[in-house]
């Protein structure tokens, strides 16, 4: 999948495969960002255990913060998504922050 973050314009390429009943390889490349340099070196792999853990124990967040990314950082909740259809757990969607004028 490509992420576009939003303003911050660092788009990133997330690459999620399957290695077993329960776990996912993940490849996150193409960003000029170097918080998420940085996370794509610390994250590597999940499980579908590590999938639902709780939010402060998630060794995607975790990981996160530890790269110094921004609170609001989309590519988390990507890297997230990317697992869940890589392990069969949802189907592929487009999903979309859009602002309304107001």
């Amino acid at each position: 999948m490509t992420v576009e973050p939003g303003i911050c314009g660092f788009a990133c390429v997330i690459k999620a495969r399957k290695t077993g009943d329960r776990q996912v390889s993940l490849e996150i490349s193409d960003s000029d960002c170097e918080q998420i340099q940085r996370l794509a070196e610390r994250l590597t792999t999940l499980s579908i255990k590590e999938l639902f853990t709780p939010l402060s124990r998630n060794p995607v967040y975790v990981a996160t913060e530890k790269s110094g990314c921004h609170l609001s950082c989309a590519i988390p909740v990507a890297i997230i998504k990317a697992a869940e259809v890589a392990l069969e757990l949802a189907l592929p969607q487009e999903v979309h922050i859009k602002f309304e004028a107001c």
